[in-house]
């Protein structure tokens, strides 16, 4: 009887493609990352091309004799297509094709191919559709042949072959039926956060560089159960979760996606009801990566993302996350960022630093409350309810008068109280 077969799916090959325009610039690091990305999406990075140019060439790129190397590379390395570290123009990616025959991608559309993998929400799908759909718009004229390459493989997850091959009037009227989706979602977004808003309990959003161990840090704080892994984007959907503190404080801590160089702005415009949590958030907590050796930047990314978001000037408490990770000797060094309130070493995983990070959050929330001292009549006893949801009880006494209480409570709640 004759074996059957085994069909194992071939992974793609590809070669890395950069453009280092000075000395002292970052493209041997954002390689690695796109590395990272092609792997995450599926693919495996074969080989490697820098040009070194005053600027990126506005019609191949790099220049034509870094198109033939590239040529050869690709024959000798049997690869399927190139990845170029920046969002390519249409004439780019035509011409580059023209000259290669190859598959032709770039950083913006392996992230979009990561997102669509990873989205699992109607709000990310939806999210996630409407960037794809605007990157492919502004490029139908330069695929050319790419149409009918992109059978499988990384950068075709979405929309999908058949959708790529819309014309220009149904893709956009896809793009506005997807807008107005997005809107109703917004709306609803927006009556979530005015609810949360109505009442006394403040917000954190997790923020920081991608894999840097946020949802990890939320799933260890709240014992919930976001999918957390040591993978680039292993969470895009926002998640918030309520923290209880020792002295009875709450707040609600919400898990955000993770930032990245060159972040597309297709992603950004997409994704801005759901970056904007960090906007609407009482407070900041940054998580570091501090066994990154990129560490410094990643945090000035995050802090230049966030300003672009208008969620500049947040109390931010910055935790340098995966200390677990380093040497005892490396762990001496005295890390501080200056542009947070407070800077503390943690590790998610194993969780040391976290009763110090609760301690923390405590004495944060209590700085905004007032020292409420009243004696509320019998009639009223209702009331002291908010105060134990909402506020730090310190004393509760039964007099003949009423219910003494001495505690710290938001300021909107202190003056209902009064």
């Amino acid at each position: 009887m004759a074996q059957p077969f085994e069909m194992e799916e071939r992974k793609e090959r590809v070669i890395l493609v950069g453009v280092s325009a000075q000395d002292g610039d970052d493209t041997e690091d954002s390689l690695l990352e796109l590395e990272e990305l092609v792997s995450t999406a599926g693919a495996e990075a074969v080989g490697c091309v820098v040009q070194n140019r005053a600027s990126i060439h506005p019609g191949t790129y790099v220049g034509t004799g870094k198109l033939e190397e590239i040529k050869e590379l690709l024959w000798e390395t049997d690869a399927t297509g190139i990845v170029c570290d920046d969002e390519l123009t249409p004439a780019q990616l035509h011409n580059m094709e023209e000259v290669l025959d190859t598959k032709i991608m770039d950083r913006t559309l392996i992230i979009l191919d990561i997102f669509a993998a990873r989205s699992s929400t109607s709000e990310g799908k939806i999210q996630v559709e409407l960037a794809q759909l605007k990157y492919r718009l502004s490029r139908l004229a330069g695929l050319g042949k790419s149409l009918s390459r992109l059978g499988g493989g990384i950068g075709t997850r979405g929309p999908g072959e058949k959708k790529l091959e819309m014309d220009r009037r149904f893709i956009k009227s896809r793009i506005a039926q997807l807008n107005r989706e997005l809107l109703d979602v917004k709306r609803h977004r927006e009556i979530t956060r005015s609810q949360r808003e109505q009442t006394p309990v403040r917000t954190a959003a997790i923020v920081g560089y991608t894999n840097a161990g946020k949802s990890t840090l939320l799933n260890a704080l709240t014992r919930s159960e976001v999918l957390s892994e040591d993978k680039l984007f292993a969470t895009l959907d926002p998640t918030t979760r309520r923290l209880d503190l020792e002295s009875g404080q709450q707040i609600l801590l919400t898990d955000t996606v993770g930032f990245i160089r060159k972040l597309p702005h297709h992603l950004i415009e997409a994704f801005r009801s759901t970056l904007e949590e960090a906007k609407y958030a009482d407070y900041i907590l940054h998580v570091v990566d501090v066994s990154n050796p990129q560490m410094e930047k990643q945090m000035h990314i995050v802090y230049e993302t966030l300003s672009g978001l208008g969620a500049g000037g947040k109390k931010v408490v910055t935790l340098f996350n995966k200390a677990d990770r380093l040497a005892p000797e490396q762990r001496k060094a005295q890390l501080r960022d200056v542009r947070a309130e407070r800077s503390l070493w943690i590790s998610a995983r194993t969780g040391e630093g976290l009763l110090e990070l609760k301690h923390l959050l405590e004495e944060l929330l209590r700085e905004e409350k007032k020292l409420l001292e009243k004696v509320f009549h019998y009639a009223d006893a209702g009331q002291i309810q908010e105060v134990r949801k909402y506020g730090e009880l310190l004393k509760e006494e039964y007099r003949e008068d009423g219910i003494y209480v001495k505690a710290y409570v938001p300021a909107e709640l202190y003056q209902r109280m009064w």
